[in-house]
């Protein structure tokens, strides 16, 4: 598997730098170069890459702008010589965040880092192409290790930058994978996205009291515009139409 990948940056330099040390990643394939956003923009269109490597400060079209312009970006890690859009860029689920000048060993961390996104996305969608049971079970990477997680067991997934920590009933998980992927992977009969930073059991809620879910000691805040939702689906305790 090699992630289709375009570089795009508004200085020379920078793009050659950049095409060279990918040539030494042997995962990762350059199908595209673009000088500017508004070129990115047509590129991603007519390519479909799976990763795009993004300077922020360009001409016409900022990097943060043209990820806001995507409806379904691919994964992004920005390259820039600016340390104070960080936040912003993680707010937009980039993969990393690397500040030029970027030497090889971590370019190549963060592309092993958008490999392993990319290979649990596909997990993802494999499992909904299966229809994860509720009584069933998948596996996560956690501490250099592949640990097995039992959906029935599972109480809630808590997002926490470009990892996941999945709560049961016997032990916490953290791991490299967004909320998205998740929400997908986990039976809806069973499991609801009550936050932007939640999932929660629906079986596991002990109670709602304002705007927020107990779960024995736990309290898991319910955005406004999923409490009527969440509190239908409890009285009515039926899945989502």
């Amino acid at each position: 598997m090699r992630l289709r990948t375009i570089i795009v940056d508004d200085e020379p330099m920078a793009r050659r730098g950049l095409e060279e040390d990918l040539r030494e990643i042997g995962f990762v394939e350059v199908t595209g170069i673009a000088e500017n956003s508004l070129q990115a923009i047509e590129m991603v269109i007519a390519r479909q890459p799976d990763l795009v490597l993004l300077d922020i400060e360009m001409p016409r079209l900022s990097g943060l702008d043209f990820i806001k312009s995507l409806r379904h970006p691919p994964m992004i890690i920005i390259i820039t010589a600016y340390s104070g859009y960080a936040l912003e860029g993680y707010e937009l689920d980039v993969v990393d965040y690397l500040m030029k000048p970027v030497d090889l060993n971590r370019l190549l961390k963060a592309c092993c880092k958008a490999k392993e996104f990319f290979e649990l996305k596909q997990h993802a969608l494999r499992a909904r192409q299966f229809n994860l049971p509720a009584d069933g079970y998948f596996f996560v990477k956690c501490n250099g290790k592949h640990e097995r997680i039992v959906v029935k067991e599972l109480l809630f997934v808590e997002a926490a930058d470009n990892y996941v920590i999945i709560h049961t009933t016997t032990k916490n998980f953290m791991t490299h994978d967004t909320l998205r992927n998740m929400e997908g992977l986990l039976p809806a009969s069973h499991f609801m996205k009550v936050h932007k930073s939640f999932i929660v059991a629906i079986d596991k809620i002990d109670h709602v009291e304002g705007n927020e879910i107990v779960m024995g000691r736990t309290k898991i805040p319910v955005s406004r515009n999923l409490k009527e939702a969440l509190v239908e689906r409890l009285v009515s305790n039926r899945p989502p139409k």
